[in-house]
């Protein structure tokens, strides 16, 4: 009983501090919590900052394949829709480049382009950047090889949107009822912690 008592007590002291906290530093609060939302922005101002979320971006579990999916939708689309309206494929190169997103996936197209400067094919130098995967070189491969280039990228860029519909279909539905769990979870103890003493004393009394 004694052991149950205390950690009633921790509950209970737990709650009425971070009450504490928050009601005598409310504005200390909310600076902190725009400061933690606004970090990600300030850091990508600097290009050093910029690469590292940009980094992590595509390296998180989870997210990061989704982000790096996104990515390789959007090059092949728009690369494929340019080189099927007839852009020069450097232009195309260029122009895909600045429309990333991510100064990783950008580098990368980058490489590709000098190396197709040179003479080289797309699908060689995309799979040696080491971003884009395997797969997509390979049919990239196949599509310069067959002379059907632009289409085959419109079928990677619809294959890999349909990937990430589907990706994010099914975090929304794993991600809701976690939510909800949690915020039970957080209810529950803030009426535990306040309503035990309560009762504690109606018992005490009678």
């Amino acid at each position: 009983h004694a052991a149950e008592r205390a950690s009633q007590q921790m509950a209970t002291q737990g709650v009425l501090g971070v009450s504490s906290v928050i009601e005598n530093h409310a504005l200390l609060a909310g600076c902190l919590l725009l400061g933690l939302g606004q970090a990600p922005a300030f850091l990508r101002r600097t290009a050093a900052g910029r690469s590292i979320t940009d980094r992590l971006l595509i390296r998180l579990p989870l997210i990061g394949d989704l982000f790096l999916k996104s990515a390789v939708a959007r090059f092949t689309r728009t690369f494929g829709t340019l080189l099927a309206s007839g852009v020069p494929i450097l232009r195309a190169l260029a122009i895909t480049r600045d429309s990333a997103g991510n100064v990783h996936v950008a580098g990368a197209i980058t490489a590709v382009h000098n190396r197709v400067k040179e003479g080289d094919s797309v699908a060689r130098p995309l799979r040696a950047t080491g971003i884009f995967p395997d797969m997509v070189a390979g049919m990239i491969e196949v599509g310069e090889e067959t002379g059907a280039l632009p289409e085959m990228l419109v079928r990677i860029a619809d294959a890999y949107e349909e990937e990430v519909d589907n990706a994010v279909s099914s975090l929304t539905s794993v991600i809701e009822p976690v939510m909800i769990v949690c915020m039970a979870v957080v209810v529950g103890v803030i009426v535990i912690a306040l309503f035990l003493p309560i009762i504690r004393i109606i018992q005490f009394m009678s």
